[in-house]
């Protein structure tokens, strides 16, 4: 007989919880993994046990048994949003592997369109590519992002111009406190710029998500200006979802942005920091150090624009001014920027957790430096911090 919970060690007590999930139908337990086989990085230890999970009800037997044993639980989607921490890792990862797509008319349910749903566990791009197929607009300017679907709200993952609040139609979750499995609407998730109040929370774990698309081969307004030009329409016109998307895709694999086996400068977990917003009357201050650093005349041609609490500048402008080119620090080196955007921070094989934290931090800090101001990294942090 098993001696009671309290007097069990924690190895012992989720042990016995994954033996339990083993017969969980849409479940399987992979006891030798390694997350540096499951993120885009490429690097993080080695957790106590994968179970990966292909239904939603799978998903919430494991998160809800193992919170009950209280123990520590990664949720993983696409793998392409997270720093892992090296070593062995005392925790179990539930992937999350759903990924099944169904499309209705919006109806009665909103302003007209129509609606796809799809499994959390589906890839996002998979996802992106089905609705241009079919010919519906919405998607679009947000291909080749890497990840699962089910990591887009919580994110709220933006690209060219349109973010995933834009297109939102609602959230299937699992409320971890309570045990409930429910639908809610945009306005539940607290969305803001690459943000909601799931990210770098554990409260809930996203199971399905609705989008709302054009059936009429329309695609989101397009807003970008390097898109636009590209596509050769004018700020605010629509045009085909479908000629958007490859436009997309060309400029995305410019800049490292797509993932590719045979690419080490793809081997990052996206744009690491977040463009930063400052409040407006900061903004004179930070042209200032531009000025004295870099000549006023690249000082008025820094990037910024308007936004919710003041206004946005660039961080890839910002690092590469602070003088961390394509590439750096070295050929040699094992975490490095991306030879094709200075944004993203790569794994070029050999790299460790501590190596790609060394690195964002000396960006990070570069950049305080230069201008004046911090950069926030993107990526959920897990074991580790920068």
């Amino acid at each position: 007989m098993l001696p009671p919970s309290s007097d069990r060690r924690p190895a012992d007590l989720a042990d016995e919880v994954i033996r339990g999930l083993s017969t969980v139908a849409g479940l399987r337990v992979v006891p030798d993994s390694s997350l540096a086989d499951l993120t885009t990085l490429r690097i993080g230890g080695r957790p106590r046990a994968l179970l990966e999970c292909e239904s939603a009800e799978a998903v919430t037997a494991a998160v809800g048994a193992l919170d009950a044993a209280g123990v520590p639980v990664l949720v993983l989607g696409g793998g392409s949003n997270l720093v892992v921490a090296d070593g062995d890792l005392e925790l179990v990862v539930v992937a999350v592997r759903n990924s099944e797509v169904r499309y209705r008319d919006a109806g009665t349910d909103g302003p007209g369109g129509m609606i796809v749903r799809a499994g959390a566990g589906l890839s996002w791009d998979e996802l992106v590519a089905d609705t241009v197929d079919r010919g519906y607009g919405g998607l679009e300017c947000l291909s080749g992002i890497p990840g699962s679907v089910g990591a887009t709200p919580v994110q709220n993952v933006g690209a060219y111009g349109v973010d995933v609040a834009q297109v939102l139609h609602r959230v299937r979750w699992y409320d971890r406190a309570t045990g409930t499995d429910e639908w809610v609407g945009p306005d539940a998730l607290g969305l803001a710029y690459r943000t909601s109040v799931l990210k770098n929370s554990s409260a809930a774990v996203v199971l399905e998500v609705e989008f709302r698309l054009d059936p009429d081969g329309r695609s989101e307004p397009i807003r970008y200006a390097e898109l636009a030009g590209r596509l050769g329409v004018g700020a605010g016109e629509r045009t085909d979802p479908a000629l958007v998307r490859r436009t997309v895709l060309e400029l995305r694999r410019g800049k490292g942005m797509v993932l590719d086996d045979d690419d080490a400068d793809t081997w990052s977990a996206g744009s690491f920091f977040t463009n930063p917003v400052v409040p407006e009357d900061r903004l004179p201050g930070v042209r200032s150090r531009v000025s004295d650093r870099l000549g006023a005349e690249l000082a008025a041609q820094m990037p910024a624009f308007a936004a919710a609490g003041g206004v946005k500048l660039s961080a890839g402008w910002l690092i590469e001014r602070a003088g961390f080119g394509k590439g750096h620090p070295s050929s040699s080196s094992p975490a490095r920027l991306s030879t094709k955007h200075t944004l993203a921070l790569t794994n070029r094989g050999s790299a460790t957790a501590e190596d790609v934290i060394a690195l964002a931090r000396e960006v990070r800090d570069g950049v305080i430096e230069a201008f004046g101001v911090e950069l926030h990294p993107e990526p959920v942090w897990v074991g580790c911090s920068i």
